[in-house]
């Protein structure tokens, strides 16, 4: 265990009496937004995203000294483990590298080099390679035996090949040399597969992979996991391959190495030849393809982890977006032959009306849906609008606009906005069983519109209650570790939700599910318990919960909220452990909770230090005072929506160097899409984003960000707009539909090469800016 915290402390760059202590906490039950939040002085200050990371670097550090200790009893059970072994396996740093040297002592089914040395063989390859200057033929005529398969001097001598190529495959130390040479040296090659119609529609999404290659190295995660899509529907042969020409008769670069290792080299000894060829041979049948699926392997994981990451950093983001608070919000779920599904609520979120209008075909009753939708603004005093980007969004935005002009005509002083949100996942919430419960006398179909305004009242309350990996803000998020990512996304979500608190009287089952401590059991317990017995009073009142014990007290109580309670303090973040020190500054300053809270000018006038005690130190009373100047605050941004051009519509209404405003839809590690009001999101490149360097485009802008942008070009075609936030930018010549616009990876990818591992290929340049974005366009078409 000792060795496990120094290893995390020195990766997170702390110090291991911080590391202990966080892991004492986990261990005894505590979550991350527990510890981050309210032990911070066990801690000393470790954040959420530190924390996170011990917790996954702890999981996968304790499997590694579970399988070590696995390791060694079997080898050790089989009389082979030597005190050389042994330390080389204590010392191993991760799980690849152990199973490296297990794998000589691996239980396996024969090989051809087994039998070979059941047949006393394995003397004459010591023999043959030890001295390479006595004649292979002459000395295999003693091993001859044809009862065990070796009926001549030939026979013989594959025994001895297999028996060494066995041999030189199984050692740990080359093995590992080859692998990071090859991770280093090789490139990761695509074309497409052997009788496939490079015009099939199904085909074409991955044209710019037809004839690809890169170092492996720095394949990027969207375009390795795009490849891996490829290979995995049959489009596309993936490869591992070197640049190098092969000669006939001459050892590869791969052959060379292995030799060196071995302290071998052909200096035309009778042997010689034989050992060569064991060597082509060990590299060819036993190494080339094993350790082209390890880093295919290592390529996956990498470009896996890195989407997740980016999945999870604009879940966040989403999550932490703006709410639009209590306002009464229309919900329109954009459709054509059904319809518009219309949903009205309140301000608390609860469902007014709902109705269905159909303004597109087949019935056109334009004038007629508009009377319906004014009259139900007028009769709840809708402010705001949330429009659904699915299917007949343009048309339905067209409509809501036409809307608030003609209120604005009949009623000038009221202002109505509209937003266009993304309905991703609106339709799994609609079917879901807790849907079913929470409106169930609604179709189906009208859910969704519910869905589509509550999230624009409070995204993260309405979000939660979908699956994250449902919500469609990462990519190829089909392709990765589906285990790993529900892990990585509830761990945001259950960080957002503790991070803004929870209102106890409000909350629904799913949200209260995700607070710190709160099972989706006990969570249903406090619903059932408020349904029985009303609105909570206080805090303490948890107590009195089915299933909720002093434990998951002290993990959850700091995070739920109580408006309007006995005790203004449960409003706040303030943990009911620490009320007392609060009593404590309250008799100090010789005033009611309710004349300090909000009073920044009287709570700084005081010292932390002078209210700090054993359990409780100084930071704890900082923060503190913190929610005391500022009770039930929200942490999130103020809401705010993007202004839309009048007049710009459609992609059509769009024209090279015109300046928009927009919010940011997604965000990957090459760019920045971009919502302008047209339903048809824009790329900015990540060249594009800044006029500094940008190596990822989160440094720059994040999900949910409103941006002013300027366009580029338009791809009337191709449906792509290139957009710049470097607003001094030059639209290049020719206008909308120009030749940069339509390009694809093809104006930059190199050709590929054909041999795996024996030919290949420089690796993919630099591409220009515009020839950047049309690959990206590429990948999000790949993607989607």
């Amino acid at each position: 265990m000792d060795k496990i915290l120094l290893q995390i402390a020195a990766e997170l760059k702390v110090a291991p009496r911080q590391v202990n202590a966080a892991v004492e906490l986990l261990d005894g039950g505590a979550t991350v937004p527990f510890i981050a939040r309210y032990r911070k002085e066990a801690t000393e200050g470790l954040d959420d995203i530190q924390l996170r990371e011990l917790e996954a670097r702890l999981s996968y550090l304790r499997e590694l000294e579970d399988r070590r200790a696995a390791v060694l009893k079997s080898i050790d059970e089989q009389g082979k483990l030597t005190p050389e072994l042994r330390a080389a396996i204590e010392a191993a740093p991760t799980k690849q590298e152990l199973e490296d040297l297990y794998l000589p002592f691996k239980q396996k089914r024969r090989t051809k080099g087994m039998i070979a040395r059941e047949a006393g063989i394995e003397p004459l390859a010591d023999k043959l390679f030890a001295d390479p200057t006595l004649d292979p033929h002459a000395e295999a005529a003693a091993f001859v035996n044809a009862d065990a398969g070796f009926a001549d001097s030939f026979a013989v001598l594959d025994g001895v090949r297999d028996i060494l190529s066995e041999r030189w495959a199984e050692d740990a130390a080359l093995v590992g040399k080859l692998r990071e040479w090859l991770w280093e040296e090789g490139l990761f090659q695509s074309k497409l597969a052997d009788g496939k119609d490079p015009n099939h529609a199904d085909h074409t999404k991955f044209r710019d992979y037809f004839e690809y290659d890169e170092p492996i190295k720095t394949v990027p995660s969207h375009r390795a996991l795009a490849v891996f899509r490829g290979r995995s529907l049959e489009i596309l042969d993936a490869k591992l391959v070197l640049d190098e020409e092969v000669i006939p008769g001459k050892p590869t670069l791969a052959e060379g190495r292995i030799a060196i290792h071995l302290g071998w080299s052909h200096a035309k000894r009778p042997a010689d030849e034989l050992i060569r060829k064991t060597v082509a041979w060990t590299w060819k049948v036993k190494l080339s393809l094993s350790l082209e699926r390890d880093l295919f392997s290592r390529l996956r994981e990498s470009a896996e982890a890195t989407a997740i990451k980016v999945f999870a950093e604009n879940l966040r983001d989403l999550l932490l977006a703006a709410p639009a608070g209590k306002r009464v919000v229309m919900g329109l779920d954009p459709g054509i032959r059904t319809g518009v599904k219309v949903a009205v609520v309140s301000d608390t979120g609860k469902v007014l009306a709902t109705h269905t209008v159909y303004p597109h075909e087949p019935r056109c009753d334009w004038e007629g849906s508009l009377h319906t939708l004014g009259r139900l603004v007028a009769q709840h005093g809708v402010n705001l609008i949330a429009i659904g980007n699915g299917t007949a969004s343009r048309e339905t935005d067209k409509l809501a606009a036409d809307l608030i002009k003609r209120v604005k005509d009949l009623a000038p002083d009221m202002a109505i906005e509209k937003v266009v949100v993304s309905e991703a996942g609106a339709s799994v919430y609609s079917a879901s069983e807790f849907a079913s419960k929470e409106l169930p006398d609604l179709d189906v179909s009208l859910r969704g519109a519910v869905s589509i305004a509550r999230r624009l009242q409070d995204p993260l309350a309405e979000l939660v209650k979908i699956e994250p990996k449902s919500i469609g803000v990462g990519q190829y998020q089909h392709d990765v570790n589906q285990s790993e990512l529900a892990r990585t996304l509830d761990a945001v979500v259950e960080d957002c939700v503790n991070k803004v608190g929870v209102d106890l009287n409000t909350a629904s089952a799913p949200l209260l599910a995700k607070v710190s401590g709160l099972s989706p059991a006990v969570a249903a317990s406090i619903v059932r318990w408020r349904d029985a017995n009303g609105a909570f009073r206080n805090r303490q009142q948890l107590l009195d919960v089915s299933g909720l014990g002093p434990k998951t007290f002290e993990q959850a109580a700091g995070f739920l909220r109580i408006r309007d309670g006995d005790n203004p303090l449960d409003l706040t973040g303030v943990h009911p452990e620490t009320y007392p020190v609060v009593q404590r500054v309250l008799d100090k300053l010789a005033r009611p909770v309710a004349e300090v809270m909000g009073k920044s000018d009287v709570i700084r006038t005081l010292k932390p230090e002078l209210f700090a005690d054993e359990k409780f130190g100084a930071i704890t009373v900082k923060d503190i005072f913190t929610e005391l100047e500022k009770p039930g605050r929200d942490p999130r941004p103020d809401f705010k929506v993007a202004r839309f051009n009048d007049g710009v519509e459609d992609i059509k209404d769009l024209q090279p160097g015109m300046t928009l405003e927009g919010t940011v839809s997604n965000v990957a590690q090459f760019g920045a899409f971009v919502d302008l009001g047209v339903h048809q999101d824009g790329l900015v490149h990540v060249s594009q984003l800044s006029n500094k360097f940008v190596n990822d485009a989160r440094e720059i802008v994040k999900t949910g960000d409103i941006v002013k942008v300027k366009v580029l070009e338009v791809d009337l075609a191709r449906g792509r707009i290139s957009l710049t936030m470097k607003l001094d930018a030059q639209a290049p010549k020719g206008g909308a539909g120009g030749p940069a616009g339509a390009r694809g990876d093809n104006s930059y990818r190199p050709a590929g090469r054909d041999q795996r591992m024996g030919s290949g290929g420089r690796g993919a340049p630099q591409p220009s800016a515009q020839g950047a974005m049309a690959a990206a366009f590429a990948k999000l078409q790949t993607k989607r």
